[in-house]
């Protein structure tokens, strides 16, 4: 037979469940919660710990911290050359061989000016003035390519000059001023090109002339002496021996015709 709870069983159970709620309540109490306090020297050792080391993470050094310990990064690169130049102080030592650089340029361009309104002078002859003004080559080298592109230095003109000067007012034949030309390392395709303009006709009527007047000097001497000495006069002013022997056979028809010896030029 199934027995129902009756009301006076339910009042029974709320009332153990009121006693037991009482006596949790008086004699079961919970323990008071004390915090807790770190001393003073823990406090400050927290405060000055590193916050990576509180936080248990591993600290992040910069790339230019010496303490670089990347396990899995890549090392750091080494600093470039420019940056180590800079670092090393070397960018002053730069700019004081641009600044020397510089003034023997200015130098350069200074002596070769002045020395060429003094006198004609070719490349060669400024290179080895410039040498012995101690500049150096790889500093004059370019500075005469410069004088030479603007016709400041102009080996031809220089030839052409030589030639004609040496020629008319020197009275040399073209083989002295060929070695002329050539002692001043003059290229050999403009010393050709300036010994063109002097033509046959031109130096034979030179020479005769200087034999001329070499021939009045020596009236005192005897046919064969006059000859021995004209000849050799002529040889040294440059002249071929087919010029020196036509000029000497005018020279001396001329002095037959004044009266002198009656020996004959051979």
């Amino acid at each position: 037979m199934v027995r129902f709870p009756s009301s006076s069983d339910g009042d029974r159970n709320s009332d153990r469940m009121d006693d037991a709620s009482r006596g949790v309540a008086e004699g079961e109490r919970l323990a008071p919660v004390t915090p807790l306090r770190r001393g003073a020297a823990a406090a400050d050792r927290g405060r000055d710990e590193h916050p990576s080391r509180r936080s248990g993470t591993r600290p992040v050094v910069g790339l230019g911290d010496s303490g670089w310990n990347n396990t899995w990064g890549s090392e750091p690169s080494a600093p470039s050359a420019a940056a180590a130049s800079s670092a090393s102080g070397s960018a002053p030592v730069a700019d004081d061989e641009d600044e020397e650089t510089a003034r023997q340029t200015r130098k350069t361009t200074g002596l070769a000016i002045r020395q060429l309104a003094r006198r004609g002078m070719s490349r060669w002859e400024l290179e080895q003035l410039l040498t012995k003004r101690e500049i150096d080559p790889e500093v004059f080298g370019p500075e005469l390519d410069r004088l030479e592109s603007l016709g400041v230095i102009d080996d031809a003109s220089l030839a052409a000059s030589l030639a004609f000067t040496q020629h008319s007012r020197k009275g040399l034949g073209r083989t002295a001023i060929e070695q002329e030309l050539k002692r001043r390392h003059i290229d050999p395709e403009l010393i050709e090109s300036a010994l063109a303009d002097i033509g046959d006709d031109d130096e034979l009527e030179r020479a005769t002339e200087l034999a001329v007047k070499r021939i009045g000097q020596l009236a005192a001497y005897d046919d064969e002496t006059v000859r021995r000495r004209l000849h050799g006069f002529l040889a040294r002013k440059g002249y071929s021996s087919d010029v020196v022997r036509r000029a000497m056979e005018a020279a001396f028809a001329g002095r037959r015709s004044r009266g002198g010896s009656g020996v004959r030029f051979q």
